[in-house]
């Protein structure tokens, strides 16, 4: 269960899944450092507790709560919670929460693969469908979810986490299109491999390759850009945010290069024949 707080939250709010370590700890950091409302949610309870210290630590009001991602009601039940006790706001949904099965697609038991699925793809749409009341309801909101460089072309020894990669990228596009109409923006974050416990036995062709170059406060420092984006990208209305000079290369070369040499250039990183 949620550990609550009894004084009542008016400030910016954000609600951040696998925020317990890597990537979702970093960006909770991030946000608390702008004085945020931080809602800190996971499966890791020792993590969490240590977390919301951090946060407290910062002067900032720190919301921490059990969340298992692929159940669609506690999602809802934990949001609702979060909201009724942040002053009925919710600012920024950060879909972070993920898991990375890597190796040959036939090798890979069947169970894990659909893990990876549940997760990666039935978690994110479980938060944008429960989130999106809130952040209708809360001017200027955003909702973040973590895409991946594995989503420009279908990646060699990461089939699997590739296509729920894509998955991510076509419902952020899909519905930055229809909940405009609410004034609620939905992006993506673009991250290559990343330094997390996600990649410490990970080993592919691609990653010997291409080596594992960002860690996690770059990502979360691109997730606090799109949360409060510049002028350039309010302009631009921008919906897809790279990490890493890596990343931003691919994904340029990818838009101007015929689909065909995109395959030659990923099948060429995963040295596959």
């Amino acid at each position: 269960m949620p550990f609550w707080y009894d004084y009542p939250m008016t400030t910016r709010t954000v609600f951040i899944t696998g925020a317990a370590a890597g990537i979702g700890r970093a960006t909770a950091l991030g946000f608390a450092k702008r004085g945020y409302t931080v809602g800190a949610f996971d499966i890791d309870d020792a993590g969490l507790a240590t977390l919301s210290a951090e946060i407290e630590a910062l002067g900032a009001t720190a919301v921490v709560g059990h969340l298992d991602v692929t159940d669609a009601e506690e999602f809802a039940t934990r949001l609702r919670e979060f909201v009724a006790q942040a002053g009925g706001r919710l600012d920024v949904l950060v879909n972070n929460a993920g898991i990375l099965v890597g190796g040959r697609f036939e090798e890979i038991p069947v169970e894990k693969l659909h893990r990876e699925v549940d997760i990666n793809c039935k978690g994110v749409v479980n938060g944008l469908h429960a989130g999106f009341e809130h952040l209708r309801a809360t001017p200027g909101s955003v909702a973040i979810n973590l895409a991946s460089a594995s989503a420009i072309y279908g990646q060699a020894e990461l089939a699997d986490y590739s296509a729920t990669k894509h998955f991510v990228r076509g419902i952020t596009e899909a519905l930055d299109i229809e909940w405009g109409a609410y004034g609620v923006r939905v992006v993506a974050i673009w991250p290559l491999f990343v330094q997390t416990a996600m990649t410490t036995n990970l080993k592919t062709n691609s990653t010997e390759r291409m080596g594992i170059k960002l860690g996690p406060q770059d990502v979360a420092d691109r997730i606090l850009d799109a949360a409060e984006p510049n002028r350039f990208s309010k302009a631009i209305h921008q919906v897809h945010y790279t990490v890493g000079n890596q990343t931003r290369f691919l994904q340029e070369a990818a838009r101007f290069s015929p689909v065909y040499l995109t395959r030659v250039v990923n099948r060429a990183i995963a040295k596959a024949h």
